[in-house]
């Protein structure tokens, strides 16, 4: 998780090698999970691998606990499986329906969960510039709180919700018009091949989705009075949608997303921001 991030800031200390891609071209390539681990263990010892940790772990359980509250408080009444192209229209219904109260679920748990999650990437992004600013979830919670404000600890939250938005949507619509004129019914493994294809179809979305996360992410830290997130590192962003059109100009939307074949960007000169 902290080699992500740090990936998604830019902070890229290994300078990178030349190897060659599947034509057998010359590419420069970043440092490589492994590589990257190495290097936090040799500056910071086994516990850097972990910075931040404590507050995701918090983040994960508070989301984990609200979504099954929500879904206690507001529980969705099941329906039949419906598969036959004859019911079309029901079982559209029917996932429509599923994926609102998922919908529901998620946005909810990500609000009570965000502030842990905006702390937890300040831990992270320490290494950065080796600040102790964010030392400790209630410390830390009181700075936000006082340098920033409630807003403080949601900054960052809207392309976070807006990517799992059309994340839901996409993969639970694109799922089913696959089962349902995809799969023809007497298939014999008709019923293996639907169980997949939602799982499938999320890691495709995923990938299309990525960017909301990296926006999300690095607004959490941006401008917040840490090395990683004020100039030379990044601008600092007036909102999301500014963060989004400035990765978006130096084609740095997918940064981050791989941490095992990482081409090198190439050198490009400067972009508007503005």
């Amino acid at each position: 998780l902290l080699m992500r991030f740090l990936s998604q800031v830019g902070h890229e200390p290994l300078p990178p090698t030349i190897g060659r891609n599947v034509l057998g071209r010359k590419v420069l390539y970043l440092p490589g999970f492994f590589t990257y681990a190495r290097h936090i263990v040799e500056v910071d010892g086994k516990r850097g691998l972990f910075r931040g940790l404590t507050p995701r772990l918090i983040s994960s359980t508070l989301s984990t606990i609200t979504r099954g509250s929500v879904k206690k408080a507001f529980p969705l009444e099941d329906m039949e499986h419906v598969s036959n192209k004859d019911d079309v229209k029901t079982s559209l219904r029917k996932v429509v329906r599923e994926t609102s109260h998922e919908m529901m679920m998620q946005c909810v748990s990500r609000v009570v969960s965000h502030p842990l999650h905006v702390i937890s990437m300040r831990c992270m992004v320490q290494f950065v510039g080796r600040e102790v600013k964010y030392s400790g979830v209630f410390s830390a919670i009181g700075r936000i709180f006082k340098e920033e404000g409630i807003l403080g600890f949601f900054v960052g939250l809207v392309p976070h919700i807006l990517g799992d938005v059309i994340f839901l949507w996409c993969c639970n619509l694109l799922a089913h018009f696959i089962n349902t004129y995809a799969v023809d019914d007497n298939f014999s493994q008709a019923s293996v091949i639907r169980s997949y294809t939602k799982f499938v179809m999320g890691i495709a979305v995923s990938m299309l989705t990525y960017p909301f996360l990296l926006v999300g992410d690095l607004m959490a830290v941006n401008n917040c009075g840490l090395r990683a997130g004020l100039p030379p590192y990044a601008p600092a962003f007036a909102s999301w949608i500014h963060c989004w059109r400035y990765l978006s100009a130096q084609g740095q939307l997918f940064r981050g997303s791989s941490l095992l074949f990482r081409r090198a960007p190439i050198p490009a000169a400067s972009f508007p921001i503005d």
